[in-house]
């Protein structure tokens, strides 16, 4: 009988290429119910009226919170390298965000 308990518990991940090239995102739409977490991942382009969901996620709530605590984490450790991100809140949006007007 061999001693597994030394083993550590690993989970082999195979990604796509396609998958592997990932999808861009400046936008997340996240709502919820009693069950799950859904996240919308929007690509919205300036001067563009309409935009798509590039992608949707569906947690449970466990999962919702522990990819919560490894995001901070992994953004802490971002700024920790690189500086400290700018929020939103002090970023000033042009008004011609909706992109250039047209003139003849």
């Amino acid at each position: 009988m061999s001693d597994q308990t030394n083993v550590p518990n690993q989970i082999n991940i195979e990604i796509s290429e396609e998958v592997a090239e990932g999808t861009y995102a400046n936008l997340a739409i996240i709502t919820h119910s009693h069950a799950e977490f859904v996240i919308d991942f929007v690509n919205v382009m300036p001067g563009t009226p309409k935009s798509k969901v590039k992608n949707r996620i569906v947690l449970t709530p466990f999962h919702a919170k522990r990819f919560m605590k490894a995001l901070i984490e992994n953004v802490k450790k971002f700024e920790t390298a690189n500086g400290v991100i700018q929020d939103m809140e002090s970023v000033e949006i042009p008004f011609n965000f909706s992109g250039p007007v047209g003139q003849a």
